[in-house]
């Protein structure tokens, strides 16, 4: 098969919060007239994000497992690319959603790992979003996730500044004078993630020799196999691992919005700091729509429930120091009649 006929891989990647699948659901709901398969990781023990993107008819939906998308996950990410290849629909594109926590040169590595993967796709572009409003916290010398967010940007073949409209022009230029340090891309400020879909789907923008100049040896990690990935990248996962844990809260019943408004609050206050990221679906008392969370303490009434969908409250908490017994039990108390 000719590169032209192959199947363009996006891979949208940044940090916890910067609004990629704010984005993502931007890019399916857009009259394209695309049929895309959109493979997810996602960090937590609770699926959710699969749970907050629409998705049109022609869309499909994959998870790889919870964690980090490398090392064993990759051989998740291959399977699924196996079943699209095996399935024969076609596709016009593949979207790939990492986690927040994911350096994505794994990702790419995938597409040279298997010669079924080489015969069928294509890579694309790497598309990062960075926060405009938290950037600098991320990339600083003493943050927890300054690797993680410093490799996002590396990869970049493509970068979206988002939430622009949350800071003032001159910390705008400031970060973006920051990013220009670490990868001279090119840059696209938006707001809620609205961009040009001609600017970041199907651009050809992966260039193989840009990545090798910065990292020579690469390929020749895909060659020696995951542990030659965990070697150079070992001291990093195991302070990720150490720093960073997920709790998950799966509980049935309506909740009392009072309630819950207090306990988001007292969490807060209690835990503010050292939480990275929320996410949630939840069942208000009272109310036909879901109550959605995708941001730290962000929440908003989304679509109406489906008349068979499970009515579960999902929650899944991204930080350190988590006590989930605490978590899972003050959260109980929002459910009504519990």
């Amino acid at each position: 098969m000719s590169k032209n006929n192959l199947i363009p891989v996006t891979v949208l990647t940044g940090f916890l919060g910067s609004g990629k699948t704010t984005l993502l659901n931007y890019i399916l709901k857009e009259q394209h007239g695309k049929k895309i398969a959109v493979i997810e990781n996602e960090f937590g023990e609770v699926a959710i994000d699969d749970k907050l993107i629409v998705v049109d008819a022609g869309q499909e939906i994959y998870e790889t497992q919870n964690g980090c998308l490398c090392c064993k996950v990759r051989g998740d990410l291959v399977k699924i690319l196996h079943e699209l290849i095996e399935s024969k629909k076609q596709l016009d594109m593949v979207l790939i959603e990492t986690t927040g926590m994911a350096d994505p040169g794994p990702v790419v590595q995938t597409f040279f790992v298997d010669e079924k993967v080489q015969e069928s796709f294509r890579m694309d572009a790497i598309i990062t979003m960075v926060d405009a409003k938290h950037a600098e916290l991320h990339l600083t010398e003493d943050s927890n996730h300054r690797m993680e967010a410093y490799q996002q940007i590396a990869f970049a073949d493509i970068l979206l500044l988002n939430k622009i409209d949350l800071v003032q022009r001159s910390d705008r230029d400031k970060i973006i004078s920051r990013i220009k340090e670490i990868n001279d891309v090119d840059i696209i400020p938006c707001e809620h993630g609205h961009v040009d879909l001609d600017k970041i789907i199907n651009i050809g923008g992966f260039d193989l020799d840009r990545v090798l100049e910065r990292e020579p040896a690469f390929l020749k990690e895909v060659e020696e196999g995951d542990e030659g990935h965990e070697h150079k990248h070992g001291p990093e996962h195991k302070r990720h691992d150490e720093l960073i844990t997920s709790v998950g809260i799966s509980e049935k019943g309506e909740l009392d919005f009072d309630h819950l408004n207090r306990w988001i609050q007292s969490v807060l206050a209690s835990l503010g700091p050292n939480i990275y990221r929320m996410k949630g679906i939840l069942n208000v008392e009272g109310e036909n729509d879901r109550y959605v969370f995708q941001g730290v303490f962000d929440g908003q009434q989304d679509r109406a429930w489906h008349e068979d969908e499970d009515r579960t409250n999902k929650l899944v908490f991204i930080g350190k120091n988590l006590k989930r017994e605490v978590l899972v039990e003050s959260f109980k108390q929002c459910i009504v009649n519990n």
